[in-house]
């Protein structure tokens, strides 16, 4: 299971108006992070699920899911399911903390996300019972394409805050997910920065 983008909030997605995340069934996603040519450019790690499928056809997600009893715990979660979705292997991942948990609403998960350091340029292998590409967007481009669109599902339309990059659209659970990353990483030195430790990010990008 990699998407969490329905049902639409109450709120009508609205991060700010969000309620908190509440007790609920757990899920982490990994938000993979890594920093590409010259410029070291952050990048984001995304999937996008196959089109044809029953549920969340071509939505758009970081990989993860509901946590298995098996699981050491939630962050194991999130490495596991990126690797069985797009063979990401754990050892290549250097967590740098986790964001605020969010809640979906009818099918109640509280999401966890962790947030993984990895290096440019791996080759990946895709889940073929759900996954139908990998999407490596900038930071940057997400930044810009910040926006609030109509979107209709199971006959319900509703306004909702949305990324736009390309032909891309990424909303519910997941713009949620990317709204705390990008406050998280634009806020100023000495801000703080939540849970994330970001000074392995800072110095694979040769900052200070």
């Amino acid at each position: 299971m990699s998407a969490f983008t329905w049902p639409p909030d109450p709120s009508a997605l609205g991060v700010a108006d969000r309620p908190a995340a509440a007790e609920g069934i757990p899920a982490a996603v990994l938000v993979p992070l890594f920093l590409a040519g010259d410029t070291q450019e952050p990048h984001v790690v995304l999937t996008r699920r196959r089109a044809d499928l029953k549920r969340h056809a071509g939505e758009i997600s970081f990989p993860g899911g509901r946590r298995d009893a098996e699981d050491a715990d939630l962050s194991d979660t999130a490495l596991l399911e990126a690797e069985e979705e797009i063979g990401l292997p754990s050892t290549e991942v250097w967590l740098l903390g986790q964001l605020p948990p969010t809640s979906t609403f009818a099918t109640n998960y509280v999401i966890h996300p962790f947030v993984g350091l990895i290096p440019e340029g791996l080759a990946w292998r895709l889940s073929p019972r759900e996954v139908d590409a990998v999407l490596e967007l900038t930071l940057q481009r997400l930044r810009e394409g910040r926006t609030r669109t109509r979107i209709e599902r199971r006959g319900i339309s509703f306004e909702t805050d949305a990324y736009l990059v390309d032909e891309h659209l990424i909303w519910g659970a997941t713009a949620r997910i990317i709204q705390d990353l990008l406050e998280q990483l634009d806020a100023p030195p000495g801000a703080g920065a939540g849970a994330l430790d970001l000074e392995p990010l800072a110095r694979a990008s040769g900052g200070s």
